[in-house]
Order: C-alpha cells, then structure tokens, then sequence
C-alpha cells in the first residue's frame, strides 16, 4: 500500500470525524431552538452532513483504508460550548447560529486546505469540491436566517 493512498485515507478520514461532529452539532442545535426557520435549518443541515458522511466513507472504501468511526475531541469540546452558551444566553438562538456560521466556515478552510495540500485522485478532489461548495452555499443563505429573530 502506498502513503499516496493513506495520505489521502488519513485526510479523507479527518473530514469525516469533522463531519461526524457537524452532523451531530447540527442535531443538537435543532433540538435546542424554538424558531422553526431555524429548526429546519439544522435539521437539513444535519441531514447534508450525514450524506457527506456516506459520501466520503464510500471515497475512503474505494482506496481500501480504514475508516475512523469516533467523533473528534474538538467536535465534543464544540458541542459543549453550545451547550453552555445554550444555558447562559439571553439570546441563544442568535449564538447558536453565530456558532453554526463560525462552524461553516471552519469547514470550508478544512476542505480547501485537504484539496489544495493532498495530491488528490480525480474522484476525490470532485467529491470534495462538491462538498464544500454546499457548505459555502449554506453559509450565503444564513444569512436570510440572521434577520428572522
């Protein structure tokens, strides 16, 4: 086996923990908000996440690595966050989707760096860039969502 590949299964498997958490925070924040725009928001974002998921699984099967099926600490550590900034928040709506938005964009920079720094097969750099041009499109229809309440 060549570190191409596991260079790209190691990479393919990072995004994936990263997806895991988002999907799960996406979850989380559904069930902690009144505002149904917001509501469907996160659920429709929590469901793109889980697609991601299958998406890249299937990417990483295709060059017969492992696949790593934890959360990351830092998405637990995020998660949480919500959770306290749930708690003491006058206004958590608003920080939950401030929250979300930081968390998308973070994921655009983790997508654009693994595409940029990993020598990527065909496939994978396609899938990838799809991926993130979702997120990126998510992100500009936030901001609809920011004057709801």
């Amino acid at each position: 086996m060549s570190t191409y590949t596991e260079e790209v299964g190691e990479k393919l498997n990072e995004l994936l923990e990263k997806t895991y958490d988002a999907e799960k925070g996406f979850k989380k924040a559904a069930d902690n908000i009144e505002n149904q725009a917001l509501k469907n928001y996160f659920k429709s974002k929590a469901q793109e996440r889980y697609s991601f998921g299958h998406e890249l699984k299937e990417e990483i099967r295709t060059y017969n690595q492992e696949i790593d099926k934890g959360g990351s600490v830092a998405g637990s550590a995020h998660r949480a966050w919500m959770d306290i900034k749930a708690l003491f928040s006058l206004d958590d709506e608003e920080s939950m989707l401030e929250e979300a938005i930081r968390g998308e964009k973070t994921a655009v920079k983790e997508y654009e760096e693994v595409i940029s720094e990993t020598s990527l097969p065909s496939s994978t750099k396609s899938l990838l860039e799809s991926q993130k041009n979702k997120i990126e499109n998510g992100l500009y229809n936030i901001k609809s969502l920011e004057d709801i309440h």
